[in-house]
């Protein structure tokens, strides 16, 4: 697999890997650790996930200054290290039960993140332009996803581990130790790098980054300030006066939009050959939002539903292997504490006055009837962030085989374009909701427990559309992006990502909303649906673009 490709490669597989591994074991446990009303944070529903999509949104939205920081300043090697090292601090302090110390340690994961992620992506395919290698950039950009995934399917496993025999604390360490292997390995390559890694500089017709600083950054850092101090208009839907929901939704929202007039002035200042690509690439941006909006509920909603709602118990050998393992954890059913939770809110009630904080496990909320162990009976239960290794498997499993495939149509010159793979990912995508929809009509809305195979049918649908999508996504980017600010649109890239990964974390916040479960799916296969439709819309377009810059 690697002969046929630039030497660098392997080194930044198994950089990216190891990042991955420190990222998704913190996203595996992060919600979790905020409702542990133990030795967490006693969060609710709407307030974890609310934390959850500010900081996954924030988490894409520095690479916009990372990636231009890299192209004009410190090359890329600089910035991949220094982000790297930031985000494993960041890992290690997170387990520290402290509001003030998790706010710090997600900063500097939020600011590591801007250095670290789009410049490794950009650096790989810095190597793709090379003629030699230019055919393969799909499959390069394909084979790096491949990484990502194996360090997000392994991550889970240690997460349980180390939560299980230690506590929360030790297992974001090993989240931070993993991030540090992923630094380490990226400089052992450093003789494959070569001039790849150097710096861009300022091109002429650039804006100076002072300007960026004074007409970018400063109004967007006033905006969010305005954002979270605006309350909005009192309604009954609208009790706590907020503007998009919450004062971090208002305030991302605000910041976010001297972001995205840059990225318009772009277009609109470009040079006559260079803005048809730009165009383009905003168009796919734009699109590709909501697929991050449902995607990324996987660490909030679907999350929510493996823990609550997937009957995770394990007997006899299954039992067994798990303890082993030491990803088996043991609970007690206490009947008088069931009959005491208020099914729709994280709450409860004593005497007649509602509180909230929760001392029993909610795992035996919707166990039917006939099911219910006896009291103060041991149950064993897989520890229910595994649920998270289900997708990255689906795309170990399976990028082999959408490779192949696009291989074996490039042969027959029939291999569709990069927006056209992008199209048929989000209708994929949409149909993957379609199976938890019948997740919830199988749990009677959420009475009883569903088989864990709801949640694997569903990713595995819901990968194939990523495999379409993300990886041809960085590929798009670094095929049409004028040489001079390729990081610069990477972070566009990211800039998609991350207001997705928000408007994800305000859906997840409507969860207890919905009395019917079904409902909330419906509006996620309604996006999903509206941007598939859009794509196909916009596909003639851009293919036209694709091939005035020779190439699919």
């Amino acid at each position: 697999m690697w002969k046929s490709h630039p030497k660098a490669l392997p080194y930044l597989f198994l950089s990216e890997m190891w990042e991955r591994f420190g990222y998704y074991l913190m996203i595996g446990i992060f919600t979790l650790y905020l409702k542990d009303v133990e030795a967490g944070f006693k969060m609710t529903e709407k307030e974890s996930s609310d934390l959850y999509g500010t900081f996954i949104a924030l988490v894409f939205l520095t690479p916009f200054v990372g990636g231009l920081i890299a192209d004009r300043y410190w090359g890329y090697k600089k910035s991949i290290v220094l982000g790297g090292l930031m985000m494993g601090a960041g890992y290690m302090m997170m387990g520290i039960h402290s509001l003030p110390m998790l706010y710090l340690a997600m900063t500097l994961v939020i600011l590591g993140n801007g250095f670290f992620k789009p410049n490794i992506s950009t650096l790989l395919g810095n190597f793709y332009n090379d003629e030699q290698y230019k055919d393969k950039k799909d499959e390069g950009y394909n084979i790096f996803y491949m990484g990502i995934n194996v360090g997000a399917f392994i991550c889970n496993f240690f997460g349980a581990a180390f939560k299980i025999l230690f506590g929360w604390q030790y297992a974001f360490m090993a989240a931070g130790v993993g991030m540090i292997i992923g630094v380490i390995v990226f400089l052992l390559g450093s003789k494959h790098y070569g001039d790849k890694v150097e710096k861009k500089g300022e091109q002429p017709g650039d804006m100076p980054f002072s300007k960026i600083v004074l007409y970018i950054l400063v109004p967007s850092v006033v905006f969010g300030i305005i954002g979270w101090m605006l309350k909005g208009t009192y309604s009954e839907t609208n009790t706590d006066s907020y503007i998009f929901g919450s004062d971090s939704t208002d305030a991302f929202i605000f910041a976010c939009i001297p972001v995205i007039f840059f990225y318009g002035s772009l277009y609109f200042k470009a040079k006559a050959e260079e803005k048809r690509p730009i165009g383009a690439l905003l168009s796919i941006f734009a699109v590709v939002i909501l697929f991050w909006a449902v995607f990324k509920l996987n660490g909030s909603a679907l999350n929510n539903w493996g823990d609550k709602y997937t009957d995770r118990e394990l007997t006899g050998t299954a039992q067994q292997i798990g303890s082993k393992l030491v990803l088996v954890d043991t609970l007690h059913y206490k009947k008088d504490s069931v009959a005491l939770y208020d099914e729709y809110f994280r709450i409860q009630k004593k005497d007649g006055e509602v509180i909230k904080t929760v001392d029993y496990p909610l795992y035996f909320r919707n166990v039917a009837p006939e099911k219910k162990p006896q009291e103060e009976a041991a149950v064993y239960t897989w520890s229910s962030n595994l649920s998270q290794s289900i997708n990255p498997g689906w795309v170990i499993l399976l990028t082999p085989l959408v490779v192949a495939f696009f291989t074996f149509l490039r042969h027959r010159q029939k291999e569709p374009t990069t927006p056209t793979k992008i199209a048929f990912g989000l209708l994929i995508s949409a149909l993957s909701v379609l199976v938890m929809v019948a997740a919830v009509k199988a749990g009677h809305n959420g009475a009883e427990k569903v088989s864990v195979w709801w949640l694997v049918a569903n990713y595995g649908v819901i990968t194939i559309g990523e495999l379409f999508l993300s990886p041809m996504g960085l590929s798009v980017v670094s095929k049409l992006s004028p040489r001079n600010i390729t990081s610069l649109m990477m972070g566009g890239w990211f800039l998609a990502t991350s207001i997705g990964n928000k408007l994800s974390g305000v859906l997840a916040s409507m969860w207890d909303s919905y009395e019917d479960k079904s409902n909330f799916f419906w509006v996620n296969f309604g996006l999903l649906l509206f941007a598939a439709s859009l794509m196909f819309v916009l596909l003639k377009r851009l293919n036209a673009v694709m091939r005035e810059n020779g190439i699919r």
